[in-house]
């Protein structure tokens, strides 16, 4: 037999659900407004972009009008490949490597291990502009300016990567790699074959980050790429600000940074369950 008590408890419980439900979607739209104002203003002309008062929807809608001016203005394939070619091998070989490296350090004890990971650790402290002369020195020194050696090597290795492989690889039992040696494998065999595919939810949630990180890339490809052939999207965005143009076509900006974003979005659409669980068992909870 359901009592008043019960039956009003059930009914508070109901209302506090309403009301952290309203809170969390006008928290969510305030900060998805934004992207959604972006990519409204793809649909619109040039003329109600910064139209007062502000309209949110357009009065003229273009369709993809904006995309095909883009379009016809740069070479939009060539810096959606180069994106791409960019971020995909940094993501490959920061993964593996850091993988490698993390177990390395979370398994086996050396000379100098701690004072290796530290000095690794450090490295996350320097801001990258302070990097950006000497790295670029570097680079010139190789011949490697203006190409993809300049463009995509610099990025792929990451001391963050590093660390989040670490702290994943210190959850995994010993018993397991014990096991395998037991059994004659060798360490490579045992961290190809077993550990790395442990290390499936902390891979994930690298790669999707180091993807971000690749993809919205633009001091870097700036300073080392002088050529559209090498031009990356967020390089690519400023010729529709630059100065030398009659007036700024935020219209078509806005229209290429829609299309930048959805890789971005769909990646952690489809991978966003590993990404919250190798942040939450590699110790980087809150």
């Amino acid at each position: 037999m359901v009592t008043n008590g019960q039956v009003s408890n059930r009914s508070n419980v109901k209302i506090d659900q309403i009301v952290y439900f309203v809170l969390a979607l006008a928290v969510a739209l305030l900060f998805a407004f934004p992207v959604i104002f972006m990519m409204i203003t793809s649909f619109k002309p040039e003329t109600e972009v910064f139209a007062t008062p502000v309209r949110i929807f357009p009065r003229d809608f273009q369709g993809i009008a904006q995309y095909q001016r883009a379009a016809d203005l740069v070479p939009l394939g060539r810096f959606f490949f180069n994106s791409t070619l960019m971020a995909v091998i940094d993501v490959v070989f920061t993964v593996f490597f850091s993988a490698l490296a993390g177990y390395g350090f979370a398994k086996f004890r050396f000379f100098g291990r701690r004072l290796m990971f530290v000095f690794i650790l450090s490295t996350m402290m320097i801001p990258f502009q302070i990097l950006l002369v000497p790295l670029y020195a570097q680079i010139k020194n190789f011949g490697w300016e203006n190409s993809y050696y300049g463009l995509i090597i610099p990025g792929i290795l990451n001391p963050f990567g590093v660390f989040l492989m670490r702290q994943f690889c210190l959850s995994l039992p010993d018993e397991l790699m014990d096991a395998a040696r037991i059994d004659g494998a060798s360490e490579l065999g045992i961290f190809w074959r077993i550990v790395f595919p442990l290390l499936k939810p902390a891979s994930a949630s690298l790669a999707i980050i180091i993807f971000l990180w690749s993809w919205n890339n633009f001091l870097w490809p700036l300073v080392v790429v002088q050529s559209p052939e090498y031009t990356t999207l967020p390089v690519g965005l400023t010729f529709f600000a630059q100065a030398f143009q009659r007036q700024p076509m935020w219209a078509a900006a806005m229209a290429v940074s829609t299309l930048a974003t959805l890789p971005v979005a769909l990646l952690f659409i489809f991978f966003q369950r590993y990404f919250t669980e190798g942040m939450v068992l590699s110790g980087m909870k809150g």
